[in-house]
């Protein structure tokens, strides 16, 4: 029976049946409670709901073809009746795990859809949602041009319009930024109506201040282009929440140690995103060539599926 064992092996590879890894890493200076929620076609993953001190990690095992989303909680706690709640990105379950519930928003997300089309897996932040705190992807092995690392490393919250800023219970501090579809409930805003289409749907002066400053991000919902990302060979994943530079909400005021231009006195990041060791990155919206062309058509395909699973 031995000899059949490579065989056997080799098959589990074709066949895909192999699971991806992402592994959270929590560098803010404060606690963050990452949840999770998969899609409808997907199963829950091991833990929908879990804290991580500062210098912390996690990882989480996806099977493969899994989709759904990722995102960080912020300002929790337990009230005497043992309920849970958060401030920012709160999933309304009353607990720690969100058990199938997803993010309120604002909060940023990382979104995935793993062994999609053609075998890709496809990948995102998105602030479509609004923001909460600074998050980035990094994939971990994997190949193809558009493979590369992605999100918003910055703090929005200070640069967050007063219509739009969601502040502290003492009202001195910014904790999140709402989308302007939340904030206005519009449909030039919320891309639905009679502007449903990419045709009809157009950035904002709005989701500009999002785009400026991350990107990479998603700002608006077919902000497709720019943003969404894809890779072959089944990577694993990090996902970080306040990578370097540290863009806590304590130390989010100083920006004197870069020469990163700012916005309302938050700092804005440019150019390629890097952290632990990944290869430089490939922004998705220089169209080198044809198949960069197919994969953004695929990308946009996938990710339009996917949300229509979510929601």
């Amino acid at each position: 029976m031995a000899p059949q064992l490579p065989l056997l092996i080799s098959l589990l590879f074709v066949n895909g049946v192999m699971s991806t890894t992402f592994n959270m890493i929590n560098k803010c200076d404060y606690t963050v409670w990452p949840g999770t929620l998969s899609n409808a076609d997907s199963p829950a993953l091991s833990t929908t709901g879990f804290a991580l001190q500062t210098g912390e990690s996690k990882s989480i095992t996806a099977p493969t073809s899994w989709g759904g989303r990722m995102w960080g909680r912020t300002l929790c706690s337990e009230d005497s009746t043992g309920k849970f709640s958060c401030v920012t990105g709160d999933c309304g379950a009353d607990k720690l795990e969100c058990s199938g519930k997803g993010a309120t928003p604002p909060a940023t997300l990382a979104e995935f859809k793993l062994d999609g089309y053609g075998g890709l897996d496809f990948y995102d932040v998105s602030l479509v949602d609004g923001y909460n705190l600074p998050v980035l992807v990094v994939p971990q092995g994997g190949s193809g041009q558009n493979c590369s690392t992605t999100g918003c490393v910055v703090d929005l919250n200070g640069a967050c319009p007063s219509e739009l800023k969601v502040t502290s219970e003492d009202g001195k501090d910014g904790v999140a930024c709402k989308s302007a579809c939340e904030a206005f409930q519009q449909p030039q805003y919320c891309c639905n109506g009679a502007y449903s289409t990419p045709d009809t749907c157009k950035p904002t002066s709005y989701s500009e201040i999002f785009k400026n400053a991350c990107p990479h991000a998603y700002s608006y919902a077919y902000d497709d282009k720019t943003s969404t990302f894809t890779c072959a060979s089944g990577p694993d994943y990090t996902i970080t929440f306040c990578p370097t530079p540290n863009t806590s909400q304590k130390s989010s005021q100083d920006t004197t140690t870069t020469n990163a231009p700012v916005i309302n006195s938050t700092m804005v990041y440019q150019g390629a995103l890097d952290e632990s060791g990944a290869s430089p990155s490939t922004s998705a919206h220089v169209l080198g060539s044809h198949s960069i062309v197919v994969i953004i058509g695929m990308a946009i395909w996938s990710v339009a599926m996917a949300r229509q699973q979510l929601y």
